[in-house]
């Protein structure tokens, strides 16, 4: 049996969709600790955000860097 083969736009759409999601998420995490910084400081709360960020931030570029490698190779 033949299985449906994807549309290359449509595999491209569900493949960097996540990938934008996670950029807004690390900027809305960036917002929010700019705009928080006093109360997490005194709350003692910073040090989460800014391990949360340093985990996010690679995370994406990583991601990023590897969509792109796939790309210019052909596989999406």
């Amino acid at each position: 049996m033949n299985q449906p083969k994807m549309n290359p736009a449509v595999l491209r759409l569900l493949v960097i969709f996540p990938n934008v999601l996670s950029y807004l998420l690390l900027f809305g995490v960036i917002i929010y600790i700019v705009t928080n910084f006093g109360g997490l400081k005194e709350a003692g709360a910073l040090n989460f955000w800014l391990i949360l960020l340093a985990v996010l931030a690679p995370m994406a570029i990583y991601t990023t860097y590897s969509i792109v490698k796939r790309m210019k190779a052909g596989v999406l």
